[in-house]
């Protein structure tokens, strides 16, 4: 029997020939049949791939054959589902690219990555040391959230601080802005999907003097892996792949507000104005029925 598997990784550390991991690395995706989006620069390696379990599993022991990927942290989820030829239904293709960053947060010059990784980032929280930092410092305590703001609008750490951001390449500008010095004298806890986004935007943080910074490690992920919907986490999760979204555990609280009813809904599509590239929550009723949202048409 099938079982569809995703996968959602990455590590910073130095990489002399990007090109040739590139080329390595599309040949093993096509070799075993995963399709996906992978990003290689000469600071690491940014991936979410997916297809059957057995070749998932090939994947990962091959990638962690090279000594530069020992220690990758893979985070695994369900798939929705395999097509006829045994391709994941949830990526539409393979994508293997080299970029200047494997995030891109438009700051390739400001980041030092070393064989240990990013370096001048944020101090490492597991979900465990997250909960006792809270027990700790209480109110004082800041989420940052490290995503894109519609991210958000469907799950988020309670009281975080969302900034108001399109992508990721507009953080750097949204901290030097100077709506957030109020926060540099307090501890910030900085969160992203599976981690990669925080480990940018914790070292970002600290070189425009943010004191006291903190990074989830593992991301959203691991935290919801960790506690479900019985920690701080509400909501569903976005993820940049057909899925849309994921919820940890049954019962998880609806945060989002369809754009076109504006009923509660988790549930996110792409905007269908050939000029919009934004993603919207979109009800399934309104997704079913409506040839456009009316906000967006």
């Amino acid at each position: 029997m099938a079982i569809p598997k995703i996968l959602l990784y990455y590590v910073f550390t130095p990489l002399a020939d990007p090109e040739a991991v590139r080329l390595w690395q599309r040949g093993l995706c096509e070799a075993l049949g995963l399709r996906g989006r992978i990003l290689i620069s000469k600071d690491g390696i940014n991936g979410t791939v997916g297809g059957d379990l057995p070749a998932v599993k090939r994947y990962v022991r091959t990638t962690r054959e090279y000594p530069a990927f020992r220690d990758i942290d893979f985070k695994w989820s369900e798939g929705t589902g395999l097509d006829e030829a045994g391709l994941s239904l949830d990526f539409p293709r393979l994508v293997v690219k080299v970029r200047e960053e494997i995030v891109s947060f438009g700051a390739p010059g400001e980041l030092t990555v070393t064989g240990a990784g990013v370096q001048g980032g944020g101090t490492r929280l597991d979900p465990a040391a997250l909960h006792e930092l809270v027990a700790e410092r209480g109110d004082d305590l800041i989420f940052f959230d490290g995503r894109n703001s519609f991210e958000a609008e469907i799950g988020r750490f309670r009281g975080a601080v969302v900034p108001d951001v399109a992508t990721t390449r507009d953080f750097a500008a949204e901290l030097d802005s100077g709506r957030y010095d109020h926060l540099k004298d307090r501890p910030v806890v900085t969160y992203c999907t599976g981690g990669i986004r925080c480990e940018v935007l914790s070292s970002l943080m600290k070189d425009r003097g943010f004191g006291e910074v903190y990074q989830l490690d593992g991301g959203i992920v691991r935290y919801g892996e960790a506690y479900g919907n019985s920690g701080l986490w509400d909501g569903s999760l976005y993820v940049f792949d057909q899925r849309m979204s994921v919820d940890f555990a049954g019962d998880t609280a609806v945060l989002g507000r369809c754009a076109c009813c504006a009923a509660a809904t988790n549930q996110m599509m792409n905007c269908r104005e050939p000029s919009c590239r934004e993603q919207l929550v979109v009800c399934r009723d309104c997704t079913a029925t409506a040839p456009a949202c009316p906000a967006h048409s």
